[in-house]
């Protein structure tokens, strides 16, 4: 499986539960390495692939801007400069100052996104982050995400939501047990992975979304 994504592209990756998708986006982030083929990557990478991941729980929200910022190579200076904007983005009030292990799932993916956004990643990996969080929220990632790509910056998403597809991504790709199945436009491979779950299901595609 061979697949390129481009500066200024948002990419997509669908496909069931275990088809390998956030896999491929461990290979990118280096943190898994790749027993055969290559992986050719220009530009800096950040990535948002587990609820809470490089936060401590013991620390408030402050100080897990202060640490994330350090793991992705950024002086305390760096974050400072950058620090009102991710407060003012993940609109955690008074809640920064609490330890994160008393966040709810929605209020890790406020911080973390927000961080990771403030600091202008070149190649940002996202993996279904945006489900996590409220409709208001989902749009404000939605539209820093857009901003981000027309900025330049290459970006790739793993989700189960069509719709996010299909608003977001330029191109996509269906992988099923490690396997590419389909590359394509981001409608026409929503398209037909969602004929395949209808066709599994008994269902029409007009029933899904």
């Amino acid at each position: 499986m061979s697949f390129t994504v481009r500066a200024g592209e948002i990419a997509g990756i669908i496909g069931p539960n275990g088809s390998g998708k956030s896999t491929i986006l461990k290979l990118i982030a280096n943190i898994l390495y790749p027993t055969a083929g290559q992986i050719s990557i220009r530009g800096s990478v950040s990535a948002m692939l587990e609820l809470g991941a490089g936060f401590d729980p013991e620390f408030t929200g402050r100080e897990n801007v202060f640490l994330v910022g350090s793991f992705l190579g950024l002086s305390v200076q760096d974050v400072r400069q950058h620090y009102d904007e991710i407060v003012d983005f993940a609109e955690l009030g008074a809640f920064i100052d609490q330890p994160v292990k008393h966040y709810s799932s929605g209020m890790y993916v406020r911080l973390g996104f927000s961080t990771v956004m403030a600091l202008h990643p070149e190649i940002l990996l996202v993996d279904e982050a945006l489900s996590v969080g409220d409709e208001h929220f989902k749009h404000k990632c939605e539209k820093k995400l857009s901003e981000l790509r027309d900025s330049g910056a290459t970006i790739i998403l793993v989700t189960h939501s069509m719709p996010v597809v299909r608003k977001l991504c330029s191109k996509a790709m269906w992988i099923d047990h490690g396997q590419c199945l389909f590359e394509g436009s981001a409608e026409d491979v929503a398209d037909c992975y969602l004929a395949r779950v209808a066709e599994l299901e008994g269902l029409t595609s007009d029933a899904l979304p």
